[in-house]
């Protein structure tokens, strides 16, 4: 049995419907659905039980191995967590994200189940010190808000306690595609932007605020989430690859570009606009993020990566104008 936690969000239910086409249904989902649409994402998804995240912990540290049934754990893919770099409720973060980690990671390392969790490119603060996933440089590295802060207090901890070499901890970069719609604020600039191109047949931007990048041509590593599954489920074929990994596409790509691909996928000539960027968001701002990848592709992955305008063309064409969700249809190509 496989344990997925943020399993109805962006990249856990893509995690389920890889896990879907490879032939694996028994699985137990663990969110928090609220009061949001994040319930559709599950909708075409084949699994064998649902668990609110406050009622799986519980469970677990009963000494039973499994949540349902008698069937061993195989696996924890743990990807759920508070992700809002706008969440200002420190205490709430550090329970959520870092304490529910640390129980989490004790059950899977004492029942021998294979853990892979999701870390972030947050924790990379400003980038000043680069975006190396060496381990070794993980006690200098600076977030720049409480949630990057709480995925650095997890890595540390891991690490302080001898645990960073039996566990796979990921560093997402910018993900986008498709079941994003429940994010609220959080959705892609790509998401974000279908719907003013749809709206108005227009789209803004941030100018920038820096001399050194035009406006529009802050960088960012866009990742599309069927990429990120693969490499994400590259660690559940491979436990004996363990540590921190970056998870993008290794290439820097600037807001235009993505816009431009946008419109292409629409068939429609561009029209962006460029507005202030808030007051309040301006110090913490990222010019640029690059995963570097040397590390991950040294492990033996292989897995061939998507163009921005190929990924955005798939988002768009495939999911977002039928309106459809991952596992609603055959995936577009």
């Amino acid at each position: 049995m496989i344990i997925v936690t943020g399993g109805a969000g962006l990249i856990g239910s893509a995690v389920v419907w890889r896990l879907n086409q490879l032939g694996h249904e028994n699985i137990v989902i663990v969110d928090h659905l609220g009061t949001s649409d994040k319930w559709a994402n599950l909708a075409p998804l084949r699994f064998k039980d649902y668990l609110e995240k406050d009622d799986l912990l519980p469970l677990l540290e009963s000494g039973d191995r499994c949540p349902v049934g008698t069937q061993r754990v195989q696996a924890v893919i743990h990807l759920g967590a508070c992700s809002s770099t706008t969440e200002q409720n420190a205490s709430y973060l550090i329970r959520n994200n870092f304490e529910y980690s640390k129980r989490l990671a004790r059950f899977a390392l004492e029942n021998d189940a294979r853990f892979i969790y999701a870390s972030s490119a947050a924790t990379y603060g400003d980038g000043a010190l680069g975006f190396s996933d060496d381990e070794s440089q993980l006690t200098s590295l600076r977030p720049l808000n409480g949630y990057g802060y709480s995925k650095q207090l997890f890595d540390l901890w891991l690490q302080q306690h001898g645990m960073l070499d039996k566990v796979a901890g990921l560093k997402y970069f910018n993900v986008f595609g498709p079941n994003e719609q429940h994010k609220g604020e959080m959705r892609s600039v790509v998401l974000k932007a279908f719907e003013q191109v749809q709206a108005a047949g227009s789209m803004t931007l941030f100018r920038s605020h820096r001399p050194e990048y035009g406006d529009g041509e802050q960088l960012r590593d866009f990742v599309y989430v069927k990429d990120a599954v693969a490499m994400t489920l590259f660690f559940l074929e491979r436990p004996e690859v363990n540590g921190i990994f970056n998870i993008g596409t290794g290439q820097a790509r600037s807001w235009n570009d993505l816009a431009h691909a946008l419109f292409a996928a629409l068939g429609k000539a561009p029209e962006i606009s460029y507005i202030d960027m808030p007051e309040h968001i301006r110090p913490r701002y990222q010019y640029y993020t690059c995963a570097d990848n040397a590390k991950l592709r040294s492990a033996g992955y292989a897995g061939e990566l998507r163009s921005l305008e190929d990924a955005v063309a798939d988002y768009v064409r495939g999911y977002l104008l039928p309106g459809l969700h991952l596992g609603d249809a055959p995936p577009v190509a």
